[in-house]
C-alpha cells in the first residue's frame, strides 16, 4: 500500500482535501508518475475505511464541495512507522523504486531523519545481498544451475543501485537542507533540543525592576 502510505505521510502536518494532497505529492515527489485524482480518492475511501483517516470538515465554497481528511491515531502511528522502517528487499520483484524514492524523500521533507531511515535501509540491503552469494564451495556448472546463478546475479546488481542511489541522495539531502517543520501548516515530528532560549534574569526578591532612584543624576547630566 505505497500511495496509501504515502498519503498518510502527507497528512502529518495537519487535516487536508483530496486535491491538496495530490498537489503536494506531485510536488515532493517529482519525476514519479503523477497521482490521477481517482487514484487519491479511491485511496482515501480505503484508509477511511480502514480507520487510518477521518473527515475533518467539508468545505463549502463558490466551487465544487471539499471534504478535508485527517489522520486517526492508528494512521498517525502507521504513518510514523511507515517513515521509520527499512523496505523488505526480499519480497518479490525486490524494492519498489517508488517507494524507496517516495519514503526516503517524504522522511527528508518531514524532518523525520532521513539519514536513520537510510542507514537502516542500508543494512537492510546488505544482508539481503549477502544472502544472495553463492554457496561456499558450490560447483554446479548444469543449465539449471546457470538459471539460478543469474536470478541471483540480477537481484544483487539491483540491490547495489539501490545502495548507489542511497548514498547519492543521502549527499544530496546533507547539502541541501529541507525547509523548517514551522514552515509547514502544523508540527510534523517533534524531538527534545538541547539549544533552550536562555531565560530573562529574574530581578532580587524585593527589588523593583523599573525602579529609579530620584536622587541618582540622569545619564549625561553628571559634571
Amino acid at each position: 500500500m505505497a500511495i496509501g502510505d504515502a498519503l498518510l505521510a502527507l497528512l502529518l502536518p495537519g487535516p487536508r482535501h483530496g486535491y491538496d494532497l495530490k498537489r503536494t505529492h506531485d510536488e515532493w515527489f517529482a519525476g514519479l508518475r503523477p497521482l490521477a485524482f481517482g487514484q487519491v480518492y479511491s485511496t482515501l475511501a480505503r484508509l477511511q475505511r480502514d480507520d487510518l483517516i477521518e473527515i475533518a470538515q467539508t468545505e463549502i465554497g463558490d466551487g465544487p464541495e471539499r471534504t478535508v481528511y485527517e489522520l486517526t491515531e492508528p494512521g498517525r502511528a502507521r504513518a510514523r512507522d511507515w517513515l521509520a522502517e527499512p523496505i523488505d528487499p526480499g519480497v518479490t520483484g525486490g524494492v519498489p523504486a517508488d517507494e524507496l524514492i517516495r519514503k526516503t524523500l517524504a522522511a527528508y521533507r518531514l524532518h523525520a531523519d532521513p539519514g536513520g531511515l537510510m542507514s537502516r535501509q542500508r543494512a537492510t540491503h546488505l544482508r539481503a545481498m549477502r544472502a544472495l552469494e553463492p554457496a561456499p564451495g558450490e560447483t554446479d556448472h548444469s543449465a539449471a544451475a546457470l538459471g539460478r546463478t543469474g536470478v541471483r546475479d540480477l537481484q544483487r546488481l539491483h540491490l547495489d543501485a539501490d545502495l548507489r542511489w542511497l548514498d547519492l541522495t543521502g549527499e544530496r539531502i546533507r547539502r541541501l537542507p529541507a525547509p523548517e517543520v514551522g514552515m509547514l501548516p502544523g508540527a510534523v515530528l517533534e524531538y527534545p533540543t538541547t539549544d533552550e532560549p536562555d531565560e530573562p534574569d529574574e530581578p532580587d526578591e524585593g527589588e523593583d525592576p523599573e525602579y529609579t532612584d530620584p536622587n541618582q543624576p540622569a545619564e549625561g547630566a553628571r559634571s
